[in-house]
């Protein structure tokens, strides 16, 4: 199709081209993200998932002023689980992000060398170390005892998994070595996993018992450190490699290798292939070393981690929103298989999207039986001609839905014809429309769309937002039929209807239901009427506006009221209001399109009317940054910066509580001027906002 832009190269992109993939982008990750973060029904596998964020990435390097507030490069992990009691993680534990060949790694180099300013001759030490297939934990250890631990969770919250821990072979209760030697404080980080032989005897005994039996070692590792019975994680034969710190007091090692080294001192296991690799050349042999004794290795691992060895050199690099950048994952090259594709069925998500999905003969794929593959949207089923009946290669890498990757025409059926995407809502029979620029077609039903409306209420109670134990899917499907749960006011007002004499169905008449049941989702849903401001405009599920989006909302108006009525007056267009909107830091025209537009909507306003009456929505609860002299306060840097990066001085000063801006206003606090500094110092002298030098800046904050 002509307006296939996936084919397009980033290079070749327009502008307007570029905006439109962003678009696509983020639309359809998010869609991945909730279903495999929120419904545990992937439809997409690591590889090409890793593909879409990657051309995201490079999109938005060659188009750093076209980047979303929603955009991927903002998210990682998935919301904790309710069954454990949640722990915030004093220092964030993000994702890596990925490299794939060897070009990437060039680059991932040549970005370490511009933030820090290093010449080409200047050695970069690079730690290289096996990426197991896992699950992270983080170990806090005060005065030498472990007194909590806890999963990666969606990186600020995870789950108390302490007792389950302390059950863990090579998870020493008290650290080893000399007391002068071990910190007041820190949080050991690693990773939790199952070797491939006691894997194989957890499913003979599993099998033994018909009992659950696990898709892989990462599976069963998994599910045996978040049992909420510690005597099971006892019984399964989970190991642990450390690797990494949290918070650190004090953090008196000058490298990681240095760090690895106190590690086995204090007793933890790590990792005996990691090695220090002095260039790009040997980064990459080691990654070619590791990946040839893959088959052999008793644990499972899906690529090489690459981490920059010198501490001071990590912390002048810092971190973006997801991920450090002193450190990347290079992947190793995904599985393939060939299958039949039996048919091609059409989902709605909550916004309306219509995906395709392949239904496969099931088929072995690295030790794996698939069944469904990726289609990913309609441009991408004309590019490759996929229809019903055609022989495909797909192919997968980890455990979740593989894609479609090739098309073996060779074997095509006779009188096949080409797949016609619907043009309509399989479930309302709403037109289904293509807005231009999109590569998805959307159900125009909204929400008289019951897949839209039954989407939308299982994003507001899933783990990333509300969080509601007992109303999985399957729940809302039914309250939804037959009308006991409508939108998500109902949901709060459930307990309160049921105990209207006048209810001839209380919910304890239900079939499967009882008093005890019943009693039990309302306290479910009574523990959950206090929610921070960024998760509940998260969970509304309004386009565009994705977990890092809705943390900027909330940290740039504060309190639900205080939004409410900035978006009420940014409906004028012309308004210092819609400016400010846009002034918030990666949110364009298109994302407060739609967030407007929701606000605009009469039904909205009531369910956020009658939401504002039954919940306590709490303001945004800010970082500590009391001691920061520019906390609060919108900065704009401009001209050239003589002793640190442009990202290096942003980055700085967002961690030190400030707004980043990327155009002067009269609301405006502080312009960084350096050398060549043009129309931006010259609108500060018109607005009478205050300049500074870089000098004096860091000076001010107190980094000179």
């Amino acid at each position: 199709m002509a307006n296939d832009l996936a084919a397009i190269s980033v290079d070749d992109l327009t502008e307007p081209d570029a905006t439109a993939e962003l678009t696509r982008l983020a639309a359809e990750m998010a869609d991945h993200d909730q279903r495999y973060h929120q419904d545990d029904a992937p439809v997409i596998s690591d590889a090409a998932y890793d593909a879409l964020k990657a051309r995201n990435a490079a999109i938005e390097a060659h188009f750093p002023a076209l980047i979303r507030g929603d955009s991927p490069s903002r998210k990682v992990g998935a919301a904790p689980s309710s069954g454990f009691t949640k722990v915030q993680h004093s220092v964030p534990m993000l994702s890596l992000g990925n490299v794939f060949d060897e070009a990437d790694v060039a680059d991932f180099y040549a970005r370490v060398r511009r933030f820090l300013g290093l010449g080409e001759d200047e050695q970069v030490d690079v730690i290289a170390e096996p990426k197991i297939d896992g699950l992270g934990f983080s170990a806090r250890y005060e005065s030498g005892r472990f007194v909590v631990g806890a999963t990666r969770g969606d990186g600020q919250v995870g789950e108390d998994i302490t007792a389950n821990l302390k059950t863990i072979q090579g998870m020493p209760d008290m650290l080893m070595g000399p007391a002068k030697d071990v910190p007041k404080v820190i949080e050991v980080r690693g990773e939790v996993f199952m070797t491939k032989a006691n894997f194989q005897a957890l499913n003979t005994a599993q099998e033994e018992k018909e009992a659950k039996v696990f898709a892989n070692p990462r599976n069963a590792a998994a599910g045996s450190l978040r049992q909420l019975d510690p005597e099971i994680t006892k019984s399964r034969p989970l190991t642990l490699f450390a690797y990494a710190w949290g918070e650190a007091e004090p953090l008196d090692w000058d490298s990681q290798q240095d760090y690895i080294d106190r590690l086995k001192a204090w007793g933890f296991s790590t990792n005996p292939l990691t090695r220090v690799c002095t260039s790009v050349e040997d980064v990459l042999t080691a990654y070619t070393e590791i990946g040839e004794q893959r088959a052999s290795l008793p644990y499972d691992i899906d690529g090489v981690v690459y981490k920059v060895n010198r501490l001071d050199w990590q912390q002048r690099l810092g971190f973006v929103s997801r991920a450090p950048r002193w450190a990347t994952a290079h992947k190793f090259p995904a599985e393939q298989a060939q299958t039949v594709l039996e048919k091609i069925d059409i989902q709605v998500g909550r916004t309306g999207s219509l995906t395709p999905v392949a239904r496969l003969t099931p088929v072995n794929v690295g030790g794996v039986v698939v069944s469904n593959a990726t289609l990913h949207n309609e441009d991408e089923i004309a590019r490759k001609d996929i229809r019903e009946g055609d022989t495909v290669i797909i192919q997968r890498a980890g455990d979740v839905i593989p894609q479609v990757v090739q098309v073996l025409t060779d074997k095509r059926p006779k009188g096949s014809k080409a797949y016609a995407y619907p043009s309509t809502c399989p479930i309302c029979d709403s037109l289904a429309v293509r807005e231009e620029g999109e590569a998805v077609r959307r159900c125009t039903g909204g929400l008289i769309c019951p897949a839209q409306a039954v989407e939308r209420l299982k994003h507001f109670v899933s783990r990333n937002t509300f969080d509601i134990e007992g109303l999985g899917a399957k729940n809302i499907e039914g309250f939804f039929e037959d009308g006991t749960i409508k939108n998500p006011v109902d949901i709060f007002t459930l307990e309160k209807r049921n105990a209207n004499p006048d209810n001839l169905t209380p919910l304890k008449s239900r079939e499967g239901w009882g008093k005890t049941s019943a009693e039990n989702l309302f306290t479910a849903i009574n523990e959950k009427r206090t929610i921070g401001l960024d998760r509940f405009l998260f969970a509304l599920g309004i386009r565009q506006i994705g977990q890092a989006t809705a943390r900027l909302l909330a940290q740039a108006y504060g309190s639900l009221p205080a939004l409410s009525e900035a978006l009420s007056t940014a409906q004028d267009r012309e308004s210092d209001a819609y400016a400010d909107l846009l002034n918030i830091e990666s949110i364009g025209a298109a994302v407060a399109e739609d967030l407007l537009g929701f606000f605009a909507e009469a039904h909205n306003q009531d369910v956020l009317d009658g939401l504002a009456r039954e919940l306590n929505i709490e303001d945004f609860d800010a970082p500590d940054t009391d001691s920061s002299p520019i906390a609060g306060k919108t900065v704009v840097f401009t001209g050239t910066l003589e002793t640190m990066s442009r990202s290096e001085a942003k980055a700085g000063a967002q961690a030190l509580g400030a707004k980043v801006a990327g155009s002067v206003s009269a609301k405006t606090d502080l312009v960084v001027a350096g050398p060549g500094a043009g129309s931006k110092l010259k609108k500060a002298e018109e607005f009478g906002v205050e300049v500074k030098t870089e000098q004096e800046y860091l000076v001010f904050v107190g980094k000179a």
